[in-house]
This record gives structure tokens, sequence and C-alpha cells, in this order.
């Protein structure tokens, strides 16, 4: 059950907001999360002035989001002094609401600065005016505890699912960012995994990845690997035994990412930031959680849908299982038929 504030009057006061605030200092999956919320405070304020508090991480993306004026990049000083100062720069702005999607210890202490008046504030804070204390709030997933926040803040309880559609019109859909650009041709899967100095009940084995790749190409559609440094290793070992297979690690920026999900057949992996980010961008994605970890409260969610393989040991989980759930979804026949 989401708790929520009661009153007739917090939707009108949240909506005659003029000048409004939201934090999201998370990484980047927990961004693209927070986007879902963003969009549903852009709608409720439409004639206001939102200013987004986040970091460098995220600055990029949030730049291009139609939801924010104005994004300032400087959310988690680590200085007593600067600390004070940012405290005192959101003070000086005045702003009517306050949307904290944040929740942190770091986010109290900006709350508490801020007394004996803060301004209204949405968030997870005893005093707030807009408080959202559901006692189960850290066993939901965060998406649904958006939700609740911003209906105890007047905004509405309808489900949010994140996604990224608005990035192609922003960007003018150019060529860097469809897969002709890296050389792909045809129906592909992208390859998401985790380096492999993870832990192995946290991470499929690279030998799996490569196996997983052989099939997809065996059937017709090309494996396209994606990551950063620590998984140059795996990109480099699915290349050599495969062909067919892209090796694109470390080479596309975020927003060619974006563009590659957006028209993949299918995207695999590891639990990484990435994969939120795929789900959002509208691909279909098949991911690997361990069920030691409350996978319900950490799949990723997307319009296409999020099959979520689940095993104490991620290493353990079979490349069948996984290469039997891209036959089901239609992959290999989409590609046989093309």
């Amino acid at each position: 059950m989401i708790w929520r504030k009661n009153t007739a009057s917090s939707e009108g006061e949240t909506n005659t907001a003029k000048r409004v605030l939201v934090i999201q200092l998370g990484g980047l999956g927990q961004f693209v999360l927070a986007l879902a919320a963003a969009k549903r405070i852009r709608e409720a304020h439409i004639g206001a002035r939102i200013t987004l508090l986040t970091t460098e991480t995220t600055k990029d993306l949030a730049e291009k989001a139609p939801y924010f004026d104005t994004v300032e990049a400087d959310g988690k000083p680590t200085e007593p002094q600067a600390i004070t100062k940012l405290i005192a720069r959101i003070r000086a702005a005045k702003y009517d609401m306050i949307y904290d999607l944040e929740g942190s210890n770091r986010t109290n202490n900006y709350f508490q600065g801020m007394r004996p008046w803060p301004p209204k504030w949405s968030g997870p804070i005893a005093g707030a005016s807009h408080a959202f204390l559901n006692p189960d709030r850290n066993e939901m997933h965060v998406l649904d505890r958006y939700a609740g926040q911003l209906a105890a803040a007047g905004l509405g309880d309808e489900p949010l699912m994140p996604e990224l559609s608005w990035l192609r019109t922003v960007l003018r859909d150019p060529p860097r960012l469809k897969p002709d650009y890296f050389g792909i041709r045809g129906d592909y899967v992208v390859l998401l995994p985790r380096g492999s100095d993870a832990e192995a009940n946290r991470r499929w084995p690279e030998a799996k990845y490569v196996d997983l790749a052989m099939r997809i190409a065996n059937n017709g559609v090309t494996p396209v690997v994606i990551g950063g440094p620590d998984e140059r290793a795996i990109g480099a070992a699915v290349a050599k035994e495969v062909p067919r297979a892209k090796n694109l690690v470390t080479r596309p920026d975020l927003f060619q990412c974006i563009g590659l999900f957006e028209r993949a057949a299918f995207v695999v992996g590891d639990d990484v930031e990435m994969m939120h980010v795929a789900a959002a961008a509208g691909a279909p994605c098949i991911t690997f959680l361990s069920a030691l970890n409350h996978p319900e409260r950490t799949a990723p969610r997307g319009r296409s849908g999020v099959v979520a393989l689940t095993a104490a040991v991620i290493a353990d989980l079979p490349v069948e299982q996984v290469e039997r759930q891209l036959r089901n979804c239609g992959v290999f026949r989409q590609a046989a038929t093309a």
C-alpha cells in the first residue's frame, strides 16, 4: 500500500509553483529511471521554470531532456564549505517546490540546513511539507517509490515507465546514431557484459558470452558487444571467436548506445547501468540478476518488456536458457525471414 498525503489542497499547492527544483544525484541507471518522474513533474508544472540539481555523470543526458530549463551539475560537493554554499544557493533561489528524487542522507542534510523555514519539499524526509514516509519504501522498486512520492505531492498515482523516445527528435536522428554508422547490417542483438573483475555471483562468464554470441551468429543475427574499459577483454574474446560479431566496446558514446538499443532485436546482459538505459530506450531485454539481491526491486523496466533470468550465482545460468528465450521471442525467426 502506498502512503500518500491525502489533502485536497496538495495538488493545487504544487501545480501553482513557478520555480521548481528537482534533485537526483545517482548514477546513469538511477537517473534514467528518475526521468520518468521528471516527465510527470514537468506535466504538472507546465509554466514553471524547473531546475535540475545533479552531477557531472548525468549532465549530458540531462541537458538534452525536455523536462528541465536549467541543469546544475554540482549537487554532490564534498568539502563542508562547498556544501554550505550549495544550501545557501538553494535557499536564495526561493524555490516554490523541491522534488527530492535522491532521498539520501545527503539531501536530508540539505533539507535540515534550510530549517527553520525550509521550502515546500517532496521526499522521504520527516517534517517535509509533502513527505513520503511509506515504511516499506526501501522494499519497493525505485519507479514505484517515485510514483508513491509524486502521489503524496498530488501529482497522480499512475505507474511510471522510463522512456527515451524523445532523444532521437532532440538530436534530429543524425547518421551517427544509426547501426549503419558502425557497419551493422540487418538484425542484431546487443550484449552488455560486466567486466571480468566483478564477483562471480554478479556476472556471466566470458566463455558463456562467447558461446551465446556464436549461437546468435549461427542463426543469422549479428552479436554486438557494448561496454566500457573493464569489458575490453570480453569484447576482444567475442570478436576473435565469432567473425560476424561487432566489438564496439568503448567506441559509442551514450547517445550512440541509445540509438543502437532502440533498433536492436534484443539486448542481453548483466545487471549493469546500461541495461536500464536499454530498457528505457525501448529495447526488449534479457538481464541476468542474482536471486539473492531482490530482483523484483532491481530489474530494469521498459515499454518493450524485460525478461529477468535469476540464479543465486549468475555464472550458473546456462547459455541454452538464454538462446531458448531469444528463440521463443522470435529473434531468429525474424532474421530467417528478413
